[in-house]
């Protein structure tokens, strides 16, 4: 993004989106925050995705939308009703933008939508890139409308992307944000056996691979954003240990997560062998490839 910008962006607020938009900022775009609550500055504007309620006007003149929004995946166990609010918080409020940005005269030239590597289900050791379909479980349904609901951009022809993401290795939130006050405290351990294949992402990456979707104009679709190189939580807990030089002597065996997550278990316990092949073949390049950097970079 050579000139100035003005980028929307929903789930402004989360791990992924406030970096983002700190990125943004930095480089002196302007960047629009939809927030669910009524609007207290001039660069936010108050939407509504439950209700599938955002303001076209709003979005009039906008460069670019960037939907990050939607309920944490580990922050609740999954009863039903936060199944439901998992599920409507990512397909209604996908589907209230892209209707708004159909709806322009002028449209944005891209529409970002978020997704997740969830889209494969559990794919064992067998690795899997962009061209592999949808799994099964709750998550892959979910990733499934998710992306469907951006059906009215790309039908008004807008570059549509889906970032399917992968787990992002930082301290400030996110699954990694709760493992590494426990095994700084020496308390982490592997989760069931080990080896299942966990496709993470630093967040440095995270950040300048969005913005490397937004600014290549070839892009459609879906797109895996995670490391070329994932690795089982069984080299996950090694590289938190070295990275923190603790033990890391605590296993968590199955039953036990089944007993405390509930159906969550089955994503702990499930394997992702996800490959960015797109991201790569588009020029792309990671500054934190392995699970070891990604650790240190995220201890910075």
């Amino acid at each position: 993004m050579d000139a100035t910008q003005r980028i929307v962006i929903a789930g402004a607020s989360g791990l992924i989106g406030s970096a983002l938009a700190r990125s943004l900022v930095a480089d002196g775009h302007q960047v629009l925050r939809l927030v669910r609550r009524p609007a207290e500055t001039a660069d936010e504007v108050e939407w509504d995705p439950k209700r599938g309620r955002v303001r076209a006007a709003a979005l009039a003149g906008c460069d670019a939308v960037v939907n990050l929004a939607g309920a944490g995946i580990g922050h609740r166990r999954w009863t039903d009703a936060y199944k439901r609010e998992l599920r409507d918080s990512r397909v209604l409020g996908t589907a209230a933008l892209a209707e708004a940005v159909a709806s322009l005269d002028t449209p944005p030239r891209v529409f970002l939508n978020g997704s997740a590597v969830g889209y494969y289900g559990d794919t064992g050791d067998r690795a899997v890139d962009e061209t592999a379909p949808a799994g099964d479980g709750f998550l892959s349904s979910v990733c499934v409308e998710w992306e469907e609901a951006a059906g009215p951009a790309v039908e008004a022809g807008v570059r549509t992307v889906f970032s399917r993401t992968g787990l992002v290795v930082a301290r400030e939130g996110g699954a990694w944000g709760r493992m590494f006050p426990l095994f700084k405290a020496g308390l982490g351990g592997r989760l069931g056996g080990g080896g299942q294949y966990w496709s993470f992402i630093a967040r440095h990456d995270e950040v300048a691979a969005l913005r490397h979707l937004l600014d290549t104009d070839s892009l459609s679709g879906p797109v895996n954003v995670t490391s070329p190189h994932p690795v089982t939580n069984r080299e996950v807990t090694a590289a938190m240990g070295r990275a923190l030089h603790r033990p890391t002597l605590f296993p968590v065996p199955s039953p036990a997560l089944r007993l405390g997550l509930g159906e969550m278990a089955s994503e702990v316990l499930g394997s992702q062998r996800v490959l960015p092949t797109r991201l790569l073949e588009s020029g792309f390049r990671f500054a934190f490839p392995t699970i070891d950097d990604a650790v240190r970079a995220a201890l910075r």
